[in-house]
């Protein structure tokens, strides 16, 4: 139904001691489609992460976890965007955002990075172009700006866990709607749902 998106991207940090903290909650999302669509993960050098693809409703998605840190994930994006010849609305970047509460997500087209690095990378190497779409996947604020590093860099007490990984879901299963129904369906789906 959707010919517009063919890549989707995960956002998080490479190595196991970043692979549980909330700056990771972009990865979890590729994780889980990539299970449910029995897809691998693999490295590829070119694309500068973990790719992998599947075919569902006839049409093939891409999947894509940069393995750069998170303030060059646009070097993997590009990479990859150039290669397949996809534009900036053709791509999904799920990922982490603050300004929401855990177990809260949102599709959404284009918009600022409020300073998110990974957003901010993205738009600039793909030639200061910020209409893609990005899944904002809840964590919630520390509450001063002096304590965002540790807290992104930081793992969910368990309860926030448990609101996050249900907002993963729900976001799958929206993602899906999406490709079959629409953006509107989906959006009017996920965005009236509420782990919390």
């Amino acid at each position: 139904m959707t010919e517009a998106i063919q890549l989707i991207v995960g956002l998080g940090n490479p190595g196991p001691e970043y692979s549980q903290t909330r700056h990771n909650a972009g990865q979890w999302f590729v994780e889980q489609l990539a299970r449910r669509y029995n897809v691998s993960l693999r490295p590829d050098s070119k694309f500068f992460g973990l790719t992998g693809k599947f075919v569902t409703q006839g049409q093939e998605y891409k999947l894509l976890v940069p393995t750069t840190y998170m303030n060059l994930s646009g070097k993997a994006v590009a990479a990859m965007a150039q290669f397949y010849k996809l534009l900036p609305e053709n791509i999904l970047v799920a990922h982490d955002e603050m300004a929401i509460a855990p177990g809260v997500a949102k599709f959404k087209l284009g918009g600022g990075h409020a300073g998110h690095n990974g957003l901010k990378d993205i738009t600039s190497k793909l030639g200061n172009n910020a209409n893609f779409y990005r899944l904002r996947l809840g964590i919630g604020h520390p509450g001063h700006k002096d304590l965002v590093t540790g807290y992104v860099l930081g793992k969910a007490p368990q309860s926030e866990q448990k609101l996050i990984d249900q907002a993963l879901d729900e976001s799958m299963r929206c993602f899906e709607l999406w490709l079959s129904d629409g953006l509107i369906k989906a959006q009017h789906r996920l965005h009236s749902f509420s782990a919390a």
